[in-house]
């Protein structure tokens, strides 16, 4: 009997003329691949759109975007238009000059959000507060990511001493104190930086800033790219042992090719969820520190300016300190729940 078994499994290794012949059409079916080759990033969106909280976050992040750089377009008024006799306004309502206006025919708009005591509409300015925060938000997460990929990827690319000193140098500078630094930049850079805007006619877009918002700018690519220092390194020293990198070391590629042509590039998913998740780590910073009253220059509005300014009449005008704060409610839980579908979506050890 075990002498059978074993001949019925030498019959099944042995191979005839007609195993090596052309595979039938048939056969051929049998062999193609049910699920459709699919990209790393087209897979990933794929992944995001299933997902309904990033989804819900993202729509309300467009609907953020609209309201604070394309309403204002069309909006009748101005962030610092003053409306006589309009004062203290509450929402929707309208002063007696407004009304005979009305009464005479005339087409006068309302204020949504009333007006704040030098009758300057509530609306605008909210919008206007919400696009200098994204404006910080964005530009300061690009610093950030600029840096910070540049410096961890470095650092972890040659390893070693260079690796040792570079990030000592950043567990020093994670030590500073963000907030004293920004506070002594501000005073430090206000006059030289009030007579550069007033002696150059192309930076009165950036005057209206302030010297407080481009310190914390400066702040930014000074401070908070330590961060993102870290985790590229960490990133790119488990990505440098792989074959590809061998390979291109190989064929005679400089340390800046292989960085920017595969290191980076394949860290790519990382880098764009540290840097979503900064953005309101940015937003937040500038609006309590326009709270403190070291934000944006007047008439300019910021969220954190108005919700500085409504306390003044919290009693009365309520309704003044919940727009912004709302605002930067909705801003900074729609950019952290996309940030960490962001996370969720990039990791392979998470795909079900």
């Amino acid at each position: 009997m075990e002498n059978k078994n074993r001949n019925e499994q030498a019959n099944e290794f042995h191979l005839s003329a007609e195993d090596f012949l052309p595979a039938s059409s048939d056969e051929k079916q049998e062999t193609v691949v049910m699920r459709e080759s699919i990209s790393f990033w087209k897979d990933a969106l794929q992944r995001l759109v299933k997902r309904k909280v990033t989804m819900a976050a993202f729509i309300a992040l467009v609907i953020v975007f609209v309201f604070a750089f394309i309403v204002p377009s069309f909006y009748p008024y101005t962030y610092d238009q003053q409306v006589r006799g309009s004062e203290n306004l509450h929402p929707f309502e309208y002063s007696e000059q407004e009304q005979a206006r009305i009464d005479k025919g005339e087409d006068v708009p309302p204020h949504p959000f009333g007006t704040d005591a030098l009758g300057r509409d509530m609306f605008i300015r909210v919008m206007m507060g919400t696009r200098v925060s994204l404006i910080v938000g964005l530009v300061a997460s690009f610093i950030v990511l600029i840096i910070g990929s540049i410096y961890g990827s470095v650092a972890g690319y040659f390893g070693g001493r260079v690796d040792m000193v570079m990030m000592r140098i950043v567990d020093v500078i994670s030590t500073i104190p963000d907030i004293l630094i920004i506070i002594l930049l501000s005073f430090a850079l206000k006059e030289p930086l009030n007579k550069l805007f007033a002696s150059n006619s192309a930076l009165s877009g950036i005057s209206l800033l302030g010297p407080s918002l481009v310190s914390i700018f400066i702040t930014f690519s000074l401070l908070y790219w330590v961060s993102m220092a870290r985790i590229v390194r960490g990133q790119v020293m488990s990505i440098k042992q792989q074959e590809f990198v061998t390979a291109a070391r190989a064929m005679g590629s400089d340390p800046k090719r292989v960085i920017a042509r595969h290191l980076l590039p394949n860290s790519l998913g990382t880098i764009i969820v540290t840097a979503t998740l900064q953005i309101p780590s940015a937003i937040f910073t500038e609006s309590y520190l326009s709270f403190l009253g070291l934000g944006v220059s007047a008439p300019m509005p910021s969220l954190g300016s108005l919700a500085s300014d409504a306390l003044n009449g919290i009693t009365s005008y309520t309704y003044r300190l919940i727009a912004p704060a709302v605002v930067i409610s909705i801003i900074i839980l729609a950019f952290n729940l996309f940030g960490d579908g962001l996370r969720d979506v990039f990791d392979p050890k998470l795909k079900k």
